[in-house]
């Protein structure tokens, strides 16, 4: 018998954990999303995928003007508390607020230049909603830098892209070249406007095209406003 009640009060008082944590559940928590870097993302790439400013993703996460991340480190991809921050940095005092994006210098303004000649141009809106330019060419064509730049990422990591290159022209301007088929540099290599970086290569339906993007704070633009004027 006492052997019972001992089980009955075991049983009633788990059961109260649960009702309290339940409880405690029930308010609202604010969810910040994350992310987990694997072996060959840079932040340039993982702020390309989500949509997003390279430079906000750092800021939330306390990351250096050099962008460094490593593999398994866990990303913040919407900003977070300031609590959030100082737990995660392991520090307990009291951090500046984040300067607005738009305090960021703009740089020098970007000359563009196109990446392929005699191409069919389409524009084209991707399922998640980026756009870009869809440049129907010859397999193995030159594929040039639409503007002066370094590289920050040459894989095929991100759906959808193929093989992709993007180059940094300033703290605003990303430019990305999807679907090529050889790279001729590296990342974190300069280069300049009309240097030769890829051939082109095959992309959906396997025909040969290049993807092109031009992002301004990490949100594609349509690059017809940005290229010169030529016959379409």
């Amino acid at each position: 018998m006492f052997e019972a009640s001992g089980r009955l009060f075991a049983v009633l008082a788990v059961f109260s954990v649960l009702l309290l944590v339940a409880a405690c559940g029930s308010s609202p928590t604010r969810l910040t999303a994350a992310y987990a870097v694997k072996r060959g993302d840079t932040l340039y790439s993982i702020a390309w995928r989500h949509g997003l400013d390279y430079r906000e993703v750092a800021r939330w996460n306390g990351i250096g003007r050099d962008y460094l991340i490593h593999p398994g480190q866990v990303l913040y991809l919407v900003p977070s508390s300031r609590a959030d921050r100082q737990a995660r940095q392991g520090r307990s005092s009291p951090q500046p607020a984040a300067a607005p994006a738009n305090a960021v210098p703009a740089g020098a303004a970007v000359n563009w230049g196109w990446p392929a000649d005699q191409v069919q141009v389409q524009l084209t809106t991707r399922p998640n909603s980026s756009q870009g330019l869809t440049m129907a060419g010859q397999l193995g064509q030159s594929i040039r830098a639409a503007a002066a730049g370094s590289v920050v990422y040459v894989g095929s990591g991100l759906l959808g892209y193929g093989q992709l290159v993007i180059i940094k022209h300033n703290e605003r301007y990303l430019s990305a070249y999807g679907h090529t088929q050889s790279v001729l540099i590296r990342e974190g290599e300069a280069v300049q406007a009309g240097q030769s970086i890829a051939t082109m290569g095959e992309g959906p339906g396997r025909r040969p095209m290049l993807y092109f993007e031009i992002r301004v704070n990490g949100q594609p633009v349509d690059p017809l406003g940005f290229l010169p004027a030529r016959a379409r």
